[in-house]
């Protein structure tokens, strides 16, 4: 989508052109050549976007998907963590961390995971 701003803004600037030579040819009011304008720009924006394979909602797919599953994700975590799905994986969570994190029910006190998450994201959505 960036790289189609360019000729987006060329073919806009040619077609306020022409259809401005062409109201005063056909006598037409500033509301009559501007809706001409919006009808023909979305028609060559749409051709665009259709030659490129590029369309808005392609870049918003991927949260479509990716919210509602980290919202299950973090439902899941929060269930078994708090023993809402038995105390079998309330046992298993406890004793089964590793490194400096052995108990998965503890909140980490260093800090170290939120904030490793964290610059993952950032790192993740800057790149």
């Amino acid at each position: 989508l960036e790289n189609l701003q360019p000729e987006i803004k060329e073919l806009a600037e040619r077609l306020r052109y022409e259809v401005s030579v062409r109201g005063k040819q056909l006598g037409w009011s500033d509301k009559v050549a501007r809706f001409h304008f919006v009808k023909n720009m979305r028609r060559i924006v749409t051709e665009l976007y259709v030659r490129d394979n590029c369309h808005p909602f392609k870049a918003t797919l991927l949260l479509w998907v990716q919210i509602p599953m980290w919202v299950c994700v973090s439902l899941a975590l929060r269930n078994g963590s708090v023993g809402a799905l038995g105390s079998a994986v309330q046992e298993q969570f406890s004793s089964g961390g590793a490194l400096w994190f052995t108990d998965l029910t503890a909140p980490d006190s260093t800090w170290i995971l939120p904030i490793s998450l964290g610059l993952v994201n950032l790192l993740v959505v800057e790149v």
